[in-house]
């Protein structure tokens, strides 16, 4: 028998395309949903939220996609939180916050959040929160909804009313929550 799913939101800011060569800097993580097969509930997601700003684990990175994110990577060499500490409260707080609930990590796009944060779960702590497959794609779930190709399935695309009114920032908090909006309205929306 199903159990009642917990949906998380997730968002990173890293200094590079890829993990290991590069390094993740910080995560957020928003609770924006539940469902028991039946019933969908959609708490405000900036309510119940974990933060973390990282330690990079890698000398390299590329100038370009450190600027996206206007995190200083010589502060957080300095102040970051270890990857392995980080890690392991993100965890406890996913299973705090699903209360016996499946966690389900939700991102748009959930290739490159979930490839970051499953990479570093399992470098730091050898599990994850979500195991290994407990994710969803917005992207995906809106192509499926509008009938629409996967390339043509962009926020710019979506219908207003599916987008949240925050803004995008590139603080991984503020977009976890943000796109823990859109994730209610697409789980709600009949296409």
């Amino acid at each position: 028998m199903a159990r009642v799913e917990l949906y998380v939101s997730a968002d990173i800011e890293a200094d590079g395309p890829i993990p290991g060569p590069y390094s993740m800097l910080s995560f957020g993580l928003a609770v924006c949903g539940t469902f028991d097969g039946t019933r969908f509930t959609a708490p405000d997601p900036s309510e119940e939220t974990f933060y973390a700003e990282l330690k990079p684990v890698a000398a390299d990175f590329d100038p370009q996609a450190l600027e996206v994110s206007g995190l200083d990577r010589e502060r957080l060499v300095r102040e970051g939180r270890d990857p392995a500490e980080a890690m392991r409260a993100a965890a406890a707080w996913v299973k705090t916050a699903a209360d016996g609930a499946l966690p389900v990590l939700v991102a748009y796009p959930l290739a490159y959040d979930w490839m970051w944060l499953y990479w570093y779960w399992m470098r730091f702590t050898s599990r994850s929160p979500f195991g290994h497959s407990r994710h969803l794609d917005m992207k995906t779930l809106y192509a499926a909804k509008a009938g629409a190709m996967v390339a043509q399935s962009t926020k710019r695309q979506m219908p207003a009313a599916l987008l949240s009114a925050r803004p995008h920032t590139h603080n991984a908090l503020d977009d976890a929550v943000e796109q823990g909006e859109l994730f209610q309205n697409l789980f709600r929306w009949d296409g």
